[in-house]
């Protein structure tokens, strides 16, 4: 399953617009099913919007859709400086077989840190679950590298936050960098690892590969 965050955003110099289909087989340990993730990802005059809905199917027998959740991201450009600070309202949302995944409000700002190599579009969160005794905070870096002539896609993002578990606070990773060869401009097959720390129902580390098919339209 993917938890990520407006990794479309760094697209916004190829496309004011993009939209896409996944379809992962999960083959970590005990895991064995396929999940799809629809995305799209629209700039305009204000500012941006990513949202993006992920789905397992795992459920015994047939093995129908077992899992849901999205994300939905708005970002808002601010007239300061040179108008790279944005900023953001996000929700996130789902169910899962273990019970809900509780909702999330998180409100913050945005920046593009430039490393020359690469850049790292930041966000800085408040984070309001459902379930919270007390503030939680996030942070949230998202990237995106094209290589070998626009054939390969190097993509990705961590989220650092932390969440009331088990009666105190704790830490929260998760990270999915994705790697992509463009078979021509509408497909894509690749490989993405989850990393995960602290994320239900797990609190080990886990490692979590797919390979995957992508259509762009």
């Amino acid at each position: 399953m993917k938890y990520k965050t407006m990794l479309f955003l760094l697209c916004m110099a190829i496309s004011g617009s993009a939209q896409n289909l996944q379809i992962h087989y999960d083959y970590g340990e005990d895991r064995n099913f396929f999940t799809t993730t629809l995305e799209m990802f629209k700039a305009d005059k204000l500012g941006s919007t990513f949202w993006f809905v992920d789905m397992d199917y795992d459920n015994p027998g047939n093995k129908s859709m077992s899992l849901a959740y999205w994300e939905i991201a708005r970002y808002v450009t601010l007239p300061i400086g040179n108008q790279k600070i944005s900023a953001t309202i996000q929700y996130n949302d789902g169910v899962a077989p273990w019970g809900p995944l509780h909702s999330a409000w998180l409100f913050g700002l945005s920046y593009p840190i430039d490393l020359g190599i690469i850049t790292l579009n930041t966000d800085i969160l408040y984070r309001q679950m459902y379930t919270s005794t007390a503030p939680d905070f996030q942070l949230t870096l998202v990237w995106f590298k094209t290589f070998g002539k626009g054939k390969f896609d190097f993509m990705g993002y961590l989220d650092i936050w932390t969440q009331d578990i088990e009666q105190e606070k704790k830490w929260v990773i998760q990270a999915e960098p994705q790697i992509w060869y463009h078979l021509n401009p509408f497909l894509a097959m690749g490989s993405e690892l989850e990393i995960s720390k602290n994320f239900l129902p797990f609190d080990e580390v886990k490692y979590m590969p797919t390979l995957a098919l992508k259509w762009i339209f």
